[in-house]
């Protein structure tokens, strides 16, 4: 995806203001970036995943921080690296913990009002090829996925059945309809 200063800038002043369709964009603008980097360091896509949505969901959290005199994907990157540092250090220092009970109250909340081009094109679908489509994702999408569209349930209570942060299930689920997104319109043109 070719990426247009002035589209990133404007896309950033929208999230600022809560615009899901802003989030959207930067994540589908930098996520292969972002997950490239940490594929390289880690050579473990899972764990590069995880990393990359930890990545989106702290960057979304903290973008009032943002400072535009320097590029957005080194921003990210930064944030990518420093997250894939402590969570090695954890692991190294300390046994398992429950890294996102305290972040989780302060999460900024990122709008969820208006339908994207994905929730579209995913209710457009008969629902034996969606679930067919669904079977696609990984596991962790597929759960996300089934939480949120076949058992209603909100984003706290994803995040608690996940155990994820809330921020976290907001940016693993527009993955997941994104990638889903992709594969019906794969599907469509072939």
């Amino acid at each position: 995806m070719e990426i247009n200063e002035q589209k990133i800038a404007s896309a950033i002043d929208k999230a600022l203001k809560g615009d899901q369709i802003a989030f959207n964009t930067l994540l589908n603008t930098y996520w292969n970036q972002v997950y490239g980097f940490q594929l390289k360091r880690l050579k473990d896509e899972y764990e590069a995943e995880e990393i990359t949505i930890q990545t989106f969901s702290k960057a979304f959290d903290k973008l009032s921080t943002y400072d535009p005199k320097y590029a957005f994907n080194t921003w990210l990157i930064t944030i990518s690296k420093n997250l894939q540092i402590d969570k090695s250090r954890k692991k190294n220092n300390q046994p398992e913990i429950d890294r996102y009970t305290s972040a989780s109250e302060h999460l900024k909340k990122v709008a969820d009002n208006a339908p994207t081009a994905e929730d579209k094109l995913i209710t457009e679908q008969n629902l034996a090829e969606l679930l067919a489509m669904i079977k696609q994702l990984k596991p962790h999408y597929q759960e996300v996925i089934n939480l949120r569209y076949f058992q209603e349930k909100s984003y706290n209570e994803i995040s608690e059945a996940m155990e994820e942060s809330l921020s976290n299930v907001k940016v693993k689920l527009l993955r997941a309809k994104n990638l889903l997104a992709t594969l019906i319109k794969s599907k469509r043109q072939g």
